[in-house]
């Protein structure tokens, strides 16, 4: 079910200026554009990780960030799952304890049904006891996205998972996404410069350029291209 995004902004870095002014209903919205777009600072800018100099940020029913209001909610407390680009997997864990890493502390009967479904969306049952230095990209992608799960996130975060993968392992990575996007009701946001790649998981795209929004659509309708 489509989630209520507002993503409406300024933030200020050096000379680089980036002012968002979105409100969707989404379960994907996807950040398409060149390289120094602005798109992992939106990420960030979600995630807490960013200082804002106005606007709001609502995911939901959830005020993350509204400067009229006072509000700048710690990113400890702002229960998003951050998938970026280096994965930080930890190298002396298994499978299992890098997923369960993240995992509240506080979970119930119900959260461990959530887990057991997240580990079975991802087909990861068979890795739980393997190094993650023992995995293909493609199912180090999975775990991640695993952790970033089992912390019960109000969004997903996606900083361009596929784009370290070859063709064929995009191919094979990308159905899990759909399982998550469709079986899921955590809402993603998800950053691509790959036109196909958009189209094939997210129903809308903002599409930026130079810290500003040139189209903001349905993934249907044409792109800008970058």
């Amino acid at each position: 079910m489509p989630v209520p995004v507002t993503l409406d902004f300024l933030l200020c870095q050096g000379d680089f200026r980036l002012e968002m002014h979105e409100q969707v209903e989404a379960r994907v919205v996807a950040l398409f554009g060149p390289s120094g777009s602005g798109k992992t600072s939106v990420l960030e800018s979600i995630a807490g990780l960013r200082s804002l100099e106005w606007g709001e940020i609502r995911i939901g029913s959830r005020t993350l960030y509204d400067s009229g209001a006072g509000v700048d909610v710690p990113s400890h407390r702002r229960k998003v799952g951050y998938v970026p680009q280096d994965l930080t997997l930890f190298s002396h864990m298994n499978v299992k304890h890098n997923i369960l890493y993240g995992a509240r502390s506080d979970r119930d009967d119900g959260s461990a049904e959530g887990l057991e479904q997240i580990l079975s969306l991802l087909e990861l049952h068979p890795f739980l006891d393997r190094r993650v230095s023992d995995l293909s990209g493609g199912e180090r992608q999975r775990v991640a996205i695993a952790r970033a799960l089992t912390t019960e996130p109000l969004v997903l975060l996606l900083d361009e998972p596929l784009t370290a993968l070859d063709r064929g392992l995009r191919a094979r990575v990308l159905p899990y996404l759909k399982r998550i996007r469709d079986e899921l009701a955590t809402p993603m946001v998800y950053v691509s410069h790959d036109e196909a790649e958009v189209r094939a998981l997210a129903d809308w795209v903002v599409e930026l350029d130079g810290g500003r929004t040139i189209r903001s659509g349905p993934a249907l309708t044409p792109f800008a291209g970058p």
